[in-house]
This record gives C-alpha cells, structure tokens and sequence, in this order.
C-alpha cells in the first residue's frame, strides 16, 4: 500500500472517531492496541492491514472506513492436518445477544464481561447505537459497556443492520415498557425457511402489545390497560419466545407465570442477568417460570455470561473428524450431556475434568480431552429436543461425526425447513448423504474427505460443518463468503490455527 494511500486512510480513520466523538485512547481501547499505534495509523505513519481497518470500521460504526477493504471474507484450508493443544470455549453467543437486548430494560449502566466479538453482535451494537445507546469496549477490548440515553430515537433505528439479524425481535418486549408506538424492521439472520414470530406475538399480546407487520416493518401499539390476568401458556418451547416473554415480564409491576418455557443455556444466562437487575425468577432450569417484575430498573450491574454449548460442540467435532487429541477447556457440561452420551455409544474416546463453575457462578463447566475413536453408527436416530435434549444446533455436527463413523446415520432436523439440506453441501467434499426430504438425511459412512472449493452455505452451523470436512480432507480448499461463520464465532479461523490448523483468511481485491 503506497504512502500517499496510508495518509488518505489515516485522515478517514481521525474523521470518523473524531465524529463519533472518541479520543485515540477510546479507540485504542476497543481495538485492543495502543494510543501511540492509533496515531501512527491516523499520520499515516504505519502498514495497516484490511483486517484492521474492518475491525476500526466496526469500532467506529463508520461506513466509510469499513469501504476500506474490498469483497467479502474467503477461507483457504490446508485439511488433513491434526489438531493438538487445548482451546478455550468462548462466551455464549446467543447469550450475548439475549443479554444486549435485556440491557434495555435498565436505565444504568450494564457492563457485559468476555461479550463474544462476532458480527451478530456488532449488528445489534449498530443498532443500539443507532436509536441512541453508548456502547464502548473496555478492558482492552474484552468487556463491553452499555449506557442508556434518556429516551430512544427509534426513528433512527438502522434498519440494515436490523434486517442481517433475527435478534431484533427481542427488542419487542423491552420496548414495550418505554413507548406506547414504535417501529422495528423485519427480522433477518440465516436462512433456515418460514418462520414464524406468531408464538411472540401470542405471548407478548397479554402485555398489551399489539403488532402489526406491514411494509418490511413491525408496527407496534402498546395498551398499558392489558395485563397478564393468568399464567402465559407459550405455544412453542422456544429460546427468543421464552426470552421475550422473560423481557416483558420483567419490568411488568407485578407476578408472571411463563409455562412450557425454554429452559436452555442462554434462558438461563438470562435468568441470571435480571436477577442482578433485581427481577426474581423462579423455576430457573425448568419449563415454568416465575417472575417477579420490578417496574423501574435503574442500576450499574455486572455481569458474566457463560460459555457457549454450540461452540463446545464445534470444537469436539473439529477433533472428531481430524482423529486428532484434543482438549476443550470451560465446556458447560450440563448442556451437552446428551450430546456426550450419544458420542459415547458412537464410541468416543474422551476424559473429563472435575467440573467448576462459570464466572456468572451458577453454570457448571468442565475440560474434556477427546481421542482418536474407532466410531460406529448410532443405532437411533439423530434428532433435537428442546432442552435437556439433543441442542437443536448440534444436530448439525452429527452430520459430520456421522460421516467419519462405520454405517448409516439418520439424522432428522424436525425444527428448521432448509437445514438439512445444506448439510448434503459435505457431498462436495466426499461425503455420501442422501437427502430423503427437507428435515431428513441419511449419513453413510466412513468418509474419505477431498478438497474442494465452494460458497459458504447461508446457515451457521452448516457453514462450520462444511469447514470441519475441509480440515479433515486432504489438499487446499476454498469456502467463500464466511460472514455467516463470522456471525456466531470470533476469530474461529486464527483459533483453529492454534490448536494445529492451517487456515488462511483472504479477500478478493
């Protein structure tokens, strides 16, 4: 990159901090480096990569420093390789997001600690952003901070942001506390077919909240005379539902009964987020709730969420199909634990550690060391249960599990319409599936994994699934167009390198 081009991005980077209003220390901050790097970046005195100037990008919210690097994200995988070492387990992403939304509901300031840096949350961030929330990264880039304005200006909302994730719809139920009319964009995020915010709609109705969805936007109309008469009866056992119920709830002045609530790993995260606000909740684990709403939520509260279950899970899959050893360190264990037992019965070689807790203080966490296996095919298929069951987003790995063991596998993803078909996407690498129809596929294995070069299917799990293979097979692959890996998991690419992959990030210029 020539000088004179050095100097141009420098004087952006300087403009748009200073707009945003930030010091270069802010900034250094959040981007994990320090004040005089940020100078010499700002002089243009320094090589600075399209990695970094993405990452400034983000930190700024600024659309023109993110036109800096051009075309989107390629992974080239050297496979074939083992994996060797121990790796940590990041914090939950889906909890991360449930705990962004919740910060809503207080008018303090909400510190969330080890918040995963993923592009999910940098599209919720712009939009918290957007309608007036200060955000900043502290602690060296590992902690974010959250400070309320007085009143939200929702008719700045970014709604291209909104529209890239499916998230947003958990601003419903704490919004609903603070305007009686409000508008959010439809919600996005992976395509994985129809569905439905019906069961929200059902949930959030006896909270007075009434929705209407008309031009790409979600009108909606708050009636502070309706109130929960009787226990909520949730149509569907899911997490967003639950959580939005959960966010309603709690500043209702008042007592709400949740039943055939989700009690997952990022419910509970959340649980124990409005516990530190001050809401009782109790049930905590099960599928009925009760919640003790405190009308007015106005303190400085800190909080840990815990690891993430579905990354675990991805981690111990990466070992699996590589035949490598390898240790998972901070794995929460209560959350895989009918993941375990049917790796068991596969044949899964593996030790655990004695368990420990999360720093939230409440989820029990473990390290598991997974060996080469000889694995046979599960006689039962495989299939999800909400919670304690089979992770509805584990199911997905099992696919490339299924395919490094001796037999046929049936995996049956009941929940979402498009998933499994993704998942025949590993037939590009070698794998022998059969797609019997939108929710069933039939696994046949051993697999002998080849490199091939391929788009990045639009559903996360999938996404990871196909990266996995490419690790185990022998040769150079390519798998283009990784944002939707980049929106569930933080420098997934460098953190595999560092247990033994061979990964290279690039970009088309």
């Amino acid at each position: 990159m020539a000088d004179d081009y050095l100097v141009r991005i420098g004087k952006l980077i300087r403009d748009a901090r200073q707009h945003r209003g930030w010091t270069q220390a802010q900034l250094a901050e959040a981007l994990n480096t320090s004040q005089s790097a940020v100078n010499r970046i700002e002089r243009g005195n320094q090589n600075i990569s399209l990695e970094m100037i993405a990452r400034i990008g983000e930190a700024l919210d600024s659309e023109i420093v993110s036109l800096g690097y051009a075309g989107p994200m390629h992974l080239r995988v050297v496979g074939g390789r083992r994996l060797s070492g121990a790796i940590d387990v990041k914090t939950s992403k889906n909890a991360c997001v449930a705990l962004l939304c919740g910060s809503l509901l207080n008018k303090g300031r909400t510190v969330l600690r080890r918040v995963a840096r993923i592009e999910e949350v940098y599209r919720l961030l712009e939009v918290l952003n957007s309608i007036g929330v200060r955000t900043r990264w502290i602690n060296e880039g590992t902690d974010l901070e959250i400070v309320p304005p007085a009143g939200f200006d929702m008719a700045a909302i970014d709604a291209e942001a909104a529209v890239r994730t499916r998230s947003i719809i958990m601003f419903l139920g704490p919004l609903l506390h603070h305007m009686d009319h409000f508008k959010l964009p439809y919600a996005g995020g992976c395509d994985l077919g129809t569905r439905t915010i019906e069961p929200h709609m059902i949930a959030l109705r006896r909270f007075g909240l009434d929705v209407a969805a008309t031009e790409g936007q979600y009108h909606a109309v708050v009636d502070r005379a309706v109130r929960p008469a009787r226990p909520i009866v949730l149509t569907e056992r899911g997490d967003t539902v639950t959580e939005n119920a959960l966010l309603a709830a709690a500043r209702h002045d008042g007592v709400t009964t949740i039943r055939n609530a989700s009690s997952n790993y990022m419910v509970q995260d959340l649980c124990f987020f409005l516990e530190a606000l001050g809401v009782r909740v109790e049930g905590i684990g099960t599928t009925t709730l009760t919640v003790h709403g405190v009308p007015d939520i106005d303190v400085d509260v800190d909080y840990s969420p815990s690891e993430d279950p579905v990354e675990a899970m991805s981690l111990l899959a990466a070992a699996v199909v590589t035949e490598s050893e390898l240790t998972v360190r901070r794995v929460p264990i209560e959350f895989l634990e009918i993941e375990l037992a049917v790796l068991e019965e596969m044949g899964l070689d593996h030790d655990r550690s004695p368990e420990y807790f999360a720093d939230n203080g409440r989820t029990r966490l473990t390290d598991l060391t997974v060996r080469p296996s000889k694995l046979e095919a599960p006689i039962d298929k495989i299939h999800p249960m909400p919670f304690p069951g089979l992770n509805i987003d584990n199911v997905p790995f099992f696919a490339a599990i299924a395919a490094s063991a001796q037999g046929q596998t049936l995996i049956h993803d009941w929940v979402y319409d498009n998933r499994a078909i993704y998942l025949t996407d590993l037939n590009r690498l070698g794998g022998r599936l059969q797609l019997l129809d939108p929710h069933r596929v039939l696994v046949e294995g051993p697999t002998r994994w080849r490199a091939a070069e391929m788009m990045c299917p639009p559903a996360l799990r999938p996404a990871v699934v196909v990266l996995l293979a490419m690790m185990a097979a022998e040769g150079t692959s390519v798998l283009r167009n990784v944002y939707v890996i980049n929106r569930g998991y933080e420098d997934l690419a460098e953190r595999l390198n560092s247990i033994g992959a061979q990964i290279e990030i690039f970009r088309d210029i």
